[in-house]
């Protein structure tokens, strides 16, 4: 399979293990805390096989990094989290190093 779509699954499922981890509110609702563990399981399960492939330190800059931006966006449109410029420059900053990364790497793997 993809490496890169191995990792885009871990990104996806480490966004929704976050989500599920703010719903768990401390472990004390069922449920979300059993999407955790689903979720972070599906997520490290898929990043070891990225890893694989894929420079350790591109593979967790982009894993990191864009589990970050989107778990931010998530917090924006989901939990009503505020939203101003310095995010949006965080969330900038973020994306384009992990672009940065991904073009040092490419054809190296």
């Amino acid at each position: 399979m993809n490496p890169f779509l191995l990792l885009t699954i871990a990104v996806l499922s480490e966004v929704f293990a976050s989500s599920m981890l703010k719903l768990s509110n401390g472990f004390k609702k069922l449920f979300p805390s059993i999407g955790v563990i689903i979720g972070f399981g599906v997520a490290f399960y898929h990043l070891s096989l990225a890893i694989k492939s894929i420079p350790l330190g591109t593979t967790y800059a982009i894993w990191a990094g864009l589990g970050t931006a989107l778990t931010a966006v998530i917090g924006v449109v989901f939990y009503k989290e505020n939203f101003n410029v310095k995010k949006l420059l965080g969330l900038v900053l973020i994306i384009g190093g992990v672009v940065a990364l991904q073009l040092s790497t490419s054809g190296t793997h």
